[in-house]
């Protein structure tokens, strides 16, 4: 289960508790969550993250590759979910990454600042 989050505070329920996601919500949290973790900063969980965070070191013709390259093996642990496309905007060393996925016949968006 994963709870809802708005500019990085949970969102309260009005009981009491916080608000709960689920379905396409639920999997697009855990999908923003691989890709903005970085990949081996937990040491007890290696694999989960992204090595997004790399993509300014490279060169900017080969930083789309990549970027697909690094959605891919950080979303490889999500069973039902297919990466569909990825499209990196690059605006100086800065980018946007938009992400379309296919969950169970479900179109998802996810959009990281890179």
């Amino acid at each position: 289960m994963e709870w809802k989050l708005i500019e990085g505070d949970y969102v309260p329920d009005g009981t009491g508790g916080l608000t709960a996601l689920s379905g396409g919500e639920e999997v697009l949290a855990r999908v923003l969550y691989r890709l903005t973790a970085r990949r081996g900063a937990l040491p007890f969980l290696p694999r989960l993250g992204s090595r997004l965070y790399r993509l300014g070191r490279e060169r900017p013709s080969e930083r789309p590759a990549l970027a697909a390259q690094y959605v891919a093996e950080a979303l490889e642990e999500e069973p039902e979910l297919s990466v569909q496309s990825v499209e990196l905007v690059q605006t100086g060393e800065n980018g946007l990454l938009t992400v379309r996925l296919d969950w169970r016949g479900e179109e998802l968006t996810a959009r990281v600042a890179v």
